[in-house]
């Protein structure tokens, strides 16, 4: 059986030279892992593909011509090929370029790969037999990070794209600083600390960046929309779609509060859902797969005490919120609140939070890779007296259970932080700690 003429195409298309595409250069980066195929995965419209091509990039300034290609699946005249037409499109490439097989090292990227049924297969023998780095990207409904290291058999690495971090939301309008938060000028803290609050109600989806309000909302529950239906209804077979649209409703219009699956179970109850509470923690999971929430645990050692006691969560991009929100509220704590655990989560760093014994609650307790614990709380605004004394107690009271851990208070801008030095305590406003670099926190 020849090559499918569509790929024949794409092939020729992909080794041809061309015009670099214009994109905003984004901070993951591949796990340095040798002999892994990498996979790409994220919620939808994040920029998985925009990454894959900023990956093929870097490889082409540093290769050869034909060393390094991108070809997608995500056409229709593609649909219904078997695993055997990736064979083929293999070794067409090497007619092309015989003398590279076994010598070099080629850099295949490979997006919505899952169109392709077996694809797994072709992979593993690849890295078996060729010298090969294959990079694949596709839908968070058929890429679950789970199901990459279970279905490449420990050969696989996943990186997670998410929505554009501050960073790289001021690097898309060309205003990413280029010296430390400490040698800003006033009028640049001042375009900073604009954007922020921008970034704060915007959110970091790249096709959302400069859209009015109304299209900007309507574009992002059209994104919810297709999680909703496509990573979940489809993927997952749910027959109860009025009760899964009410949980989503429900979680992005109460962005950081705590959940737990018994209450959920019988607001659903009180609406007229007969839902069973099993397939209400089962939806949950499924829309964390999905990557449009984050459920951050009680910080324990203990897994029955992780799992006993009620999660918070957090939609995938402030933006959500207020595409969701209905109460009119400014909801900026709550944002605030959100770009720091996606944050956190982005830096890699395995996130809880705290209960005190008196009762009081540290936003996040932070373990980052390598480095030690912190203890973070996020106050839009702690000047009030009384405010401040809540937050400094509630982080002292945690010290005494997580006595290693280093104590930071998270603010809006300069004019929220507090009038008075805290002993033991960096307060700063939130956009210094997004723009620092790691070994500056």
């Amino acid at each position: 059986m020849p090559l499918h003429p569509v790929l024949a195409e794409r092939l020729s298309a992909a080794l041809a030279p061309a015009p670099p595409p214009s994109f905003t250069r984004r901070e993951a980066r591949l796990a340095a892992v040798p002999d892994k195929a990498h996979a790409v995965i994220g919620m939808r419209r994040a920029g998985k593909t925009t990454f894959l091509h900023q990956l093929l990039l870097e490889c082409r300034a540093d290769l050869p011509p034909g060393r390094a290609l991108y070809l997608s699946f995500d056409d229709d005249r593609l649909a219904g090929i078997g695993v055997d037409q990736l064979g083929f499109l293999l070794e067409e490439y090497f007619r092309r370029y015989p003398d590279l097989r076994g010598r070099e090292t080629v850099h295949w990227f490979l997006d919505e790969i899952q169109l392709v049924p077996g694809w797994e297969r072709f992979v593993r023998r690849v890295l078996d037999t060729e010298r090969c780095r294959i990079v694949v990207s596709g839908s968070s409904a058929r890429m679950l990070s789970r199901e990459v290291h279970t279905s490449l058999r420990g050969r696989g690495m996943a990186t997670i794209i998410r929505p554009f971090s501050f960073r790289e939301f001021l690097r898309h309008r060309g205003e990413e600083p280029s010296h430390p938060p400490r040698r800003w000028k006033a009028a640049e803290r001042s375009l900073v600390e604009k954007r922020f609050r921008e970034f704060l109600v915007e959110g970091g989806f790249p096709e959302a960046q400069g859209l009015a309000p109304t299209p900007r909302i309507d574009l992002l529950q059209g994104y919810v929309d297709s999680v909703l239906f496509r990573d979940v209804v489809e993927r997952h077979d749910v027959s109860q779609v009025a009760a899964l649209r009410w949980i989503v409703r429900h979680c992005l219009r109460s962005p950081a509060g705590s959940f737990s699956v018994h209450r959920l179970h019988q607001d659903l109850k009180s609406q007229g859902h007969g839902v069973a509470r099993d397939l209400v923690h089962a939806l949950l999971g499924h829309l964390t797969d999905a990557f449009l929430f984050s459920a951050v645990p009680l910080a324990s050692d203990s897994e029955r005490q992780r799992n006993s006691n009620p999660r918070k969560i957090y939609p995938a991009d402030p933006g959500l919120i207020r595409a969701f929100d209905a109460s009119g509220r400014s909801n900026v704590g709550h944002a605030l609140e959100t770009v720091v655990l996606n944050e956190l989560e982005r830096r890699g760093a395995e996130t809880g939070y705290v209960k005190t014994e008196e009762g009081l609650e540290v936003d996040f307790l932070s373990r980052p890779p390598a480095r030690g614990e912190e203890l973070i709380q996020v106050c839009a605004d702690p000047s009030e007296a009384a405010t401040l004394a809540r937050e400094v107690r509630a982080l002292a009271d945690a010290g005494r259970r997580h006595r290693r851990a280093s104590r930071r208070i998270l603010v809006l801008d300069r004019d929220s932080l507090p009038r008075a030095d805290t002993p033991g305590v960096h307060a700063q406003p939130a956009y210094e700690w997004l723009l620092a670099a790691p070994d500056e926190n």
